[in-house]
Formats: structure tokens, sequence, C-alpha cells
């Protein structure tokens, strides 16, 4: 057996045994801490609060609990005495699923939680992040690395709102937010392109620039100007006939125009970068530059032209905390969105698709973070605002694994 071989396997024992531990300790809380205590009660689960044909699913907390705690044991287990080999994921993404279902069970214990609601919010939660992403997707996909996400949308938020006040309209307001992403997109493409400089530097220090410059702002000109901070938001959009459909109906196809422009651009990135010419010579500069410039492709201005369009999406990632979601600018008001947009886009692996999954599963952390708040759980609200930095700490430090980043990734291109 070559060298490589047995390290890929001694990878592999480990990650199995490092899952099987992580299950084993999801299966000890569900067993002992969901599970005492919850004899009798039962949880509510309101599934479509917009039709009364729809009937709740009740549940029956302990007997739930203690079935779901076991087969995750046995999850473990398996994973611990044989392991799932290449499907290891899928095997923690089960053992983390039913986790998840049992602490809502726990949760809701003589209560009611609407699920529809949950699910919507968690899409909601998501569209800025997924934004954000998309943006570092096009960057990365290209060879520039974009850690100025957080900046971007600082500067969108801001600007979006000043616009959104004036205009009285908010798709004005919104692009206006998109003016400033691709402003900000132009100062990190210009030292990092252009002047070369180190990328991750240039990022953090457009971070601090947009915070300071925004809160700046916000102290000296809208805290004295009401009028300023108050732009218009966007309203709920409902597909004819589609948004009819039980349950999935509200989930999918009601929403704001900012998260349905999310969905499409997932969808058309994901198509553009991997089934077209100009996703083709996208990524060709990303992993080999100098092969893409023997063949004609201008590497400088595809790179350009990458890191302005995440600009664009950047900047619709911003907007969304004025214009969707508070309707008023408050200094850092997006509560490191940024970063977490980072890390779903390395837990999607630079995929599009990979990202906006990546960025459902911190959106859900968000969401239930607010649906906690509404049951009496117990715990302390300030702890409860912790749960999506929790997760982003766990998914980035267990999940990511070995990563394959563009060739080219932050490095800077000289042409001879």
């Amino acid at each position: 057996m070559s060298a490589v071989a047995v390290r890929s396997e001694a990878v592999l024992r480990r990650r199995n045994q490092r899952f099987g531990v992580f299950s084993v300790l999801l299966a000890a809380v569900m067993l002992g801490v969901f599970a005492p205590g919850s004899t009798g009660q039962t949880a509510r689960f309101i599934v479509d609060a917009t039709r009364d044909g729809v009937p709740p699913l009740l549940v029956s907390v302990f007997p739930t609990v203690t079935v779901l705690g076991v087969v995750v044991l046995g999850i473990a287990a398996y994973q611990l005495a044989r392991g799932f080999g290449e499907r290891a994921l899928l095997g923690l993404a089960a053992a983390t699923g039913l986790f998840v279902f049992a602490f809502l069970t726990w949760a809701a214990a003589d209560q009611s939680l609407s699920m529809i609601g949950l699910l919507r919010s968690t899409l909601f939660s998501a569209t800025p992040i997924a934004f954000g992403a998309l943006a570092g997707v096009l960057c990365e996909r290209a060879g520039v690395i974009n850690i100025a996400i957080e900046g971007q949308f600082l500067a969108a938020a801001f600007t979006g709102a000043v616009v959104g006040s004036v205009t009285t309209n908010s798709w004005f307001g919104l692009l206006g937010g998109i003016a400033a992403g691709v402003l900000v997109a132009a100062m990190l493409a210009g030292l990092s392109i252009t002047f070369k400089a180190d990328q991750i530097v240039t990022g953090v220090v457009l971070i601090v620039f947009a915070t300071g410059l925004t809160s700046f702002l916000t102290t000296q000109v809208l805290a004295g100007s009401a009028g300023l901070n108050r732009p218009p938001r966007f309203g709920t959009w409902a597909v004819p006939v589609l948004s009819e459909i039980p349950v999935l109906g509200p989930l999918l196809f009601v929403a704001t125009p900012l998260t349905f422009g999310m969905l499409i651009a997932v969808g058309w990135l994901q198509y553009a970068l991997f089934r077209t010419r100009w996703g083709l010579r996208l990524r060709a500069v990303g992993e080999k530059p100098r092969a893409a410039d023997t063949v004609g492709i201008p590497v400088l201005a595809t790179r350009w032209k990458a890191v302005l369009l995440g600009g664009v999406v950047a900047g619709m990632g911003g907007a969304w905390f004025t214009l969707d979601s508070v309707g008023s600018f408050s200094r850092e008001m997006t509560g490191g969105r940024g970063f977490i947009a980072l890390a779903a886009l390395l837990v999607g692996r630079y995929s599009p698709v990979g990202a906006f999954g990546a960025a459902l599963l911190f959106g859900f952390a968000t969401a239930l973070a607010s649906a906690l708040q509404l049951l009496d759980t117990g715990v302390p609200s300030s702890l409860l605002l912790t749960i999506p930095y929790i997760v982003t700490i766990f998914v980035v430090a267990g999940l990511i694994g070995r990563l394959r980043a563009p060739a080219a990734d932050g490095e800077p291109y000289e042409k001879e």
C-alpha cells in the first residue's frame, strides 16, 4: 500500500472517530437531558397556519426523544465500530437532524411551534448569507480572496437606507446599496489585482474602513436627521397559483423580492459557472492564469469583472438589512453575517448550490434562536442569540475537512 493511501486511510479513520464521538455526545444530551422529566408532555407543531384543513402535528415528547436518542446512539456505535466510509457526512447529517428534531420536541413541550414559520424564517435569514457567499464564490473562482464581504454589507446597508429614505423608494435604495457594494469591490480589485497588495490584508482594511465610516456617519449624520434613516421596506410577493399549494406554497412561493432574487442568483450562477463559456474562462483564470493568458483570456480584466459582479451580489445582501429586515440602519447591524457568509463559502466548497445549502444551515440556526425566545425553555435569551455563531464554529471546525481552493486563489498575476 502506498504512503498516500495509508495517509488517506488514517485521515478517514480519524474523521470517523471524530464524527462518532460527536454523535455519542448528541445521544447523551438527548437521553440524559431531553428525556428526563418529559413524561406525559406533548409538543404541538403547527404545519400550516394559513389553512384550517392542515391539522397540527402532536408529538409525545418522552417516547420520541428516547427513540431518536437510541437511533443516534446506534449511528454513533456503527460509526465508531466500522465507519460509514465516504458516507460519513451523511451519517453525521442524519444524527444531527434527529438531534435537532428531538431538541425542538423538547423545547416545544406543552407548547406550540409553527414549523412553516420556522422554515420561512430560515429562508429569510439565509438570504444575506447566501448573497455574501455567492459574492465570495465569484471572487474566489477568479483567483481573488474576498474577506471584505462584511464591509460590503455595511456600506450597502447604510447607502440603501439613505437612498431609500431620500427617494422614498425601496428599489432606488436597492440600487444605492448595489452601488456601494460595487464601490467597495472596486477598491478591493484595485488594491489586490492592479496594485497586487496582499488580498487578506486588503480585505481586513476594507472591513475596518467600512465599519468606521458607517459608524461615524451614523453618529454625525443619521442621528440628527431621522428622515434619512426611514427607508420603505420591500413587501411580500406571492406567486399566483403556486402560493396556494398547501405547506409548500407559503414556504417557497411567498417571500420578499430579495429572497426571490437570491434564489434566482443561486440557480443562474450555478449554471453560468459550470455550463457556459464565460464560467469556464472565469474558472480558468482562477486555476491556471498563465495558461489562460496564453490562449488569449484577459486575466486581469476577467478578475476585475468577477470582483465587480461579486460587489453587485454583496450589495444586494447588504441592502437586505435595511430594506428587507429592519427598515433602518444602526451601527454594525450586520452582526458578522459577512464572516458567516465566508464560512458558507468554505462549507459549500466554492459552489453556488453548496454555498446556498450552507447558508440555509446558518439561517436555520438564526431562525431557531429567534423561535426559542418565544418558547418557555428556561434558556437565557442572551445565550440563545449565540446559537448561529456556535453553529458556525462547529461546522467550520468539524465539517470542512480538506478543502481544495482554486489553484491560483490569492496569487497576484503579473503579465509577461
